[in-house]
């Protein structure tokens, strides 16, 4: 079974800017492509951005198009959120997931693996 692990995550104003990243431990058929999602207190889990591993497919939450970029690392099974211009509203936890579809998916039931996630928070 596929181990996500994500890093990245902390505490900045807004405006700035997180680099978030997801290592994965193999890639198998559970994961030819890859998710961000992210929960903010009291709030459902949402989709962020998502990608295949061939950076073919990509697809982005309206709520972070223009500010964020997701990118792989194939070499290192590693996919990255980079995300600029934060804004007070991104304060969630950021959790990486895994599906085997070949293309960017946004459904989280699409998703078979998930990793502990990673706190983001910005501050006005």
């Amino acid at each position: 079974q596929i181990h996500l692990v994500e890093s990245g995550g902390g505490l900045v104003q807004a405006g700035g800017s997180l680099r978030l990243s997801c290592a994965a431990s193999s890639r198998t058929g559970s994961s030819n492509s890859m998710g961000w999602f992210r929960q903010a207190p009291g709030k459902e889990r949402e989709f962020v951005a998502a990608i295949n591993w061939s950076g073919s497919s990509t697809k982005y939450a309206d709520s972070v198009k223009g500010r964020s970029t997701i990118s792989t690392d194939n070499a290192k099974n590693t996919v990255y959120l980079q995300m600029d211009s934060l804004k007070p509203e991104d304060t969630a936890v950021y959790y990486c997931a895994a599906s085997g579809y070949t293309n960017a998916r946004a459904r989280a039931a699409e998703y078979d693996a998930w990793g502990q996630g990673t706190q983001v928070t910005v501050s006005s």
